[in-house]
């Protein structure tokens, strides 16, 4: 599957923006984000899979401030993120794949990436 993720930009403190993942198609179990700073290892921000509840699961430095959402006739993943703090700051990736269902945020589980889309969050 081909992901394409758009976005991304320049936003204060407090802003919000609204992240998109297009995919060519739905065969996987799950999609989701994630992220990586300068200097940092990339990490799991928020995905919705096909496992049963909760389907839609978050890093918890997002709960609360993002939410994940999906139109699956349009197979397009959407993360609206609120409140951005400038630790938000990074290149966002979407991902899908079948990740053992006991670690959905585990990167290795996700074998389709997306090209990734920059935010950065001025303070």
């Amino acid at each position: 599957v081909q992901l394409q993720a758009s976005g991304g930009g320049l936003v204060q403190a407090g802003g919000s923006l609204r992240l998109t993942c297009a995919a060519s198609e739905r065969t996987f179990r799950s999609y989701g984000w994630f992220r990586q700073a300068p200097g940092k290892e990339r990490e799991f921000v928020a995905a919705i899979t096909a496992y049963s509840s909760p389907r839609i699961r978050y890093a918890d430095s997002v709960k609360g401030r993002f939410t994940l959402s999906r139109d699956t006739a349009k197979n397009t993943l959407y993360l609206e993120m609120n409140s951005l703090k400038p630790e938000d700051t990074a290149v966002y990736y979407c991902a899908a794949g079948n990740p053992i269902i006991t670690n959905v945020s585990a990167s290795e589980g996700y074998s389709s990436w997306g090209q990734g889309t920059k935010v950065t969050v001025s303070s």
